[in-house]
Parts: C-alpha cells; structure tokens; sequence
C-alpha cells in the first residue's frame, strides 16, 4: 500500500486530509468504498434513503482518470445493508467519467 493509499484508508469521503478528525462518527451511517480511487474511503449515507443511492454515485476526485472528473461507484443489488450505524453497506468501483 503506497503514502497515498494510507492517507485515505478509514478517512470519510469529503474530509479534509488534515481535518484533526477525518474518520468515521459513532452515530453516522457508512457506505465503504471498494476499489478504484477512493478504495478504503467512506461515504457518509446517514440521510441517505435506499433508492437515492441504488443507480450508484458518482464521487468528485482528482484521484481519478481525469482529474476533476468523478469516480462511479454502485452498490451490489445480492448485498444486503445493514441496519444501524457504522459501515453498513459496500459500493463498488465501476468507473471514471469526466
């Protein structure tokens, strides 16, 4: 794993890499995502209903194909969410737009 990948790992999608407090909060919902740019980030899907998220997301990065582009991920329809908090549900990498 390089410097880069470390820095992201277990970090919330839309932190601030020197935010004094980057990872997950007890009491927020999490989706973890797998592969691509943004592996090993999580997206915060606390007041997320299940269909605004079942088409995928589309996550702004410079990590990308095209820097400033977005990275697509999309949940797994045989994955069940569980209920709670923490990391409830996993979204897969399946591209880059710009």
């Amino acid at each position: 794993m390089n410097s880069d990948e470390q820095l992201l790992r277990g970090r919330v999608y839309g932190h601030d890499h020197d935010d004094p407090n980057p990872g997950p909060l007890a009491h927020r919902t999490y989706a973890t995502l797998i592969g691509g740019p943004l592996d090993g980030l999580l997206l915060d899907v606390t007041d997320w209903q299940p269909e605004e998220s079942d088409g995928g997301v589309a996550l702004s990065t410079e990590l990308g194909r095209w820097p400033g582009g977005r990275a697509l991920y999309d949940p797994r329809p045989e994955e069940l969410r569980t209920p709670g908090h923490g990391a409830m549900c996993r979204f897969y990498y399946s591209g880059d737009t710009p």
